[in-house]
């Protein structure tokens, strides 16, 4: 390993003590990944890809010695939550539209099946003609007298 990761990984161990002991320097204070790398002085993209094992080793200090929660597991905690809550919104709006499909489903058959009386009097769709209105009625509203005919 040269001498610039085993810099930033002694700036990274010094950064996560002033945090965790509450005197920060650079950072707001935060137990985030952002605070420890600005604290740091690295990118924080160093700290995820070159320094993962620190990034780890700060959540597990923050959970131990704190006792709080890291933000990342706070927010992917309310992230469950909330898709949990959706998930459930959504089997319940399932289960009501199955059942107005089914409903739907029966009122169709209702209404399509012939009318028992209709079929006990002879009636059955080749002997039944639909209505129609009449051509005076198909054309329209009548409106007032055309007064030029």
């Amino acid at each position: 390993m040269n001498q610039q990761p085993q810099d930033e990984r002694t700036r990274i161990r010094e950064a996560m003590d002033r945090l965790l002991t509450g005197q920060p320097t650079v950072s707001d204070g935060s137990f985030t990944a952002a605070a420890l790398a600005a604290e740091a002085g690295v990118h924080r993209m160093a700290l995820y890809k070159r320094h993962a094992d620190l990034k780890r080793e700060f959540d597990e200090r923050v959970r131990t010695e704190t006792k709080q929660v890291p933000e990342t597991e706070k927010r992917l905690r309310e992230t469950v939550t909330k898709l949990k809550e959706s998930l459930s919104n959504k089997e319940a709006e399932l289960k009501e539209l199955r059942q107005l499909v089914t409903n739907l489903t029966l009122a169709s058959a209702v209404l399509t099946q012939p009318d028992r009386a209709s079929t006990e009097a002879g009636l059955t769709p080749d002997n039944v003609v639909p209505f129609r209105p009449r051509a005076s009625q198909a054309a329209g509203p009548a409106g007032p007298p055309d007064p030029a005919g």
